[in-house]
């Protein structure tokens, strides 16, 4: 939809015309990702100026003037770190977008490719949509890629169908179901996940430390400390959802809202407890000098520095740490995280559980919104789910996460009715041979170095 919007302004020849976009590389193939470049420099050629938020390589390469953010996410952001034309931008040094594009920095290849446990999950006969009677195998114990261009039934196929299947078997969700003929090795799985970038909670109440299941333990900690006792207070006195402890005139928000009858409604700091959320007998409560609304404002990676007394409460901090959202805060609400942001938390909650074996976990388009670094970070954390005896399935473009894949499903060979079969399946090396297929024909310099 936005190349057809681009493609209509470059017809209508205006001049003169600022454009911006906010990555609009997202779902696309690395083929139309290089000719919706090519549209945008149309553009600017024609006396417009194109600002481009991004983070696709093919896009940046493109653009002649580069304006990097940081130095590192959240509250760690906010600066420029270098704003200069493209030659001088990838030369900076103190910029770490540079140095992934110049070939300083890069995800590497893996040593070895997983063979998985023998076992395979088959989707037969998959009909939906453009899908013609496409049969694919997914090898278990194994990180898969579902590729191919936009349209060419990828979502179609893992979450329409798939997916939709294994959750109505393991009674997740139930959805209607994708065409197909027949689905097996569902026998050797335990369970199927959908992480997806949806919110984690649609109102402030909800943040990542409830959402990790690690704020019970927090409350533990301060309820048996001596001050907690003498006042009877509980590990339930140190939870915002419940009366007790919280604030009762903001019932735990640290808000309250004024509604206004012909404007949005307005939230306001409550004024009884100044934003704390909580009354003064549980913030008379303090653990090293810190009450509970402070260990709250901590990041992540401040509690936990702050926790290594406690080391299982740490460990489960150290998650978020490991797929680099340490910034986080732990009482920052659901509603100011981003997409991806939500994914990882999503993945972090996953990992906190070690015995968690034979999940079956999908993704689509995981490396959306994410920066070269970010990519790097997350594959380790999705590498480590599979590590630990679960399969994992990806749709994805993004070419850094293809080619470090234990196996390939390459759908196609085009979008709409000329797509929907299967254009190639095997290792990214055996993908790459194939001359039909469009993934392979980008992912072989990848591989190969040339």
């Amino acid at each position: 939809a936005q190349l057809i919007t681009l493609a209509n302004q470059l017809g209508s020849r205006l001049v003169g015309t600022l454009y911006v976009l906010d990555e609009p590389t997202i779902g696309l193939h690395a083929r139309d990702t290089a000719m919706l470049a090519s549209i945008l420099k149309d553009l600017a050629e024609a006396g417009n100026t194109v600002v481009v938020v991004e983070h696709d390589p093919i896009v940046m390469h493109s653009a002649e003037y580069l304006v990097e953010m940081g130095p590192r996410s959240g509250e760690q952001g906010g600066t420029v770190v270098c704003a200069l034309p493209r030659k001088e931008f990838l030369d900076h040094p103190d910029s770490l977008t540079a140095a992934y594009l110049r070939g300083d920095l890069s995800i590497p290849l893996p040593n070895t490719r997983r063979t998985g446990s023998g076992k395979a999950l088959l989707i037969a006969g998959a009909q939906a949509h453009n899908l013609k009677n496409v049969s694919v195998r997914f090898p278990l114990h194994t990180f898969t890629c579902v590729t191919g261009v936009s349209g060419s039934g990828k979502s179609t196929l893992v979450e329409d169908t798939l997916y939709r299947a294994l959750a109505r078997t393991f009674r997740v969700e139930s959805l209607p179901l994708g065409r197909f003929r027949a689905i097996k090795g569902v026998e050797h799985l335990r369970g199927v996940r959908l992480i997806d970038q949806q919110p984690i909670g649609r109102t402030p109440r909800s943040n990542p430390i409830t959402y990790l299941k690690a704020f019970d333990e927090i409350r533990g900690i301060f309820a048996i400390q001596l001050e907690a006792r003498r006042q009877g207070l509980t590990p339930a006195h140190f939870s915002f959802n419940t009366p007790g402890g919280r604030c009762e005139r903001c019932k735990g928000n640290g808000f309250e809202k004024l509604e206004m009858y012909f404007f949005e409604d307005l939230y306001v700091t409550c004024e009884a407890c100044n934003g704390t959320r909580y009354g003064q007998t549980v913030l008379g409560v303090t653990y090293k000098n810190k009450s509970i609304h402070d260990v709250l404002r901590m990041t992540f990676d401040e509690a936990r520095a702050f926790f290594t007394g406690t080391p299982r409460l740490a460990d489960k901090l150290a998650i978020m740490s490991s797929i680099g959202l340490g910034y986080l805060r732990l009482g920052q609400p659901a509603t100011t995280l981003s997409g991806g942001e939500a994914q990882r938390l999503k993945i972090a909650a996953e990992l906190k559980d070690p015995s968690a074996k034979d999940q079956l976990y999908i993704l689509d388009e995981p490396t959306t919104g994410l920066h070269l670094d970010d990519i790097s970070r997350l594959l380790v954390v999705l590498n480590k789910l599979v590590d630990a005896g679960n399969t994992l399935i990806v749709v994805e473009h993004n070419l850094d996460v293809i080619k470090t894949a234990d196996w390939v499903i390459d759908l196609g060979p085009e979008g709409g009715n000329a797509g929907g079969a299967l254009v190639a399946e095997g290792t990214p090396e055996q993908v790459a041979l194939v001359e039909a297929s469009h993934t392979g024909r980008f992912l072989k310099p990848l591989l190969t170095g040339c």
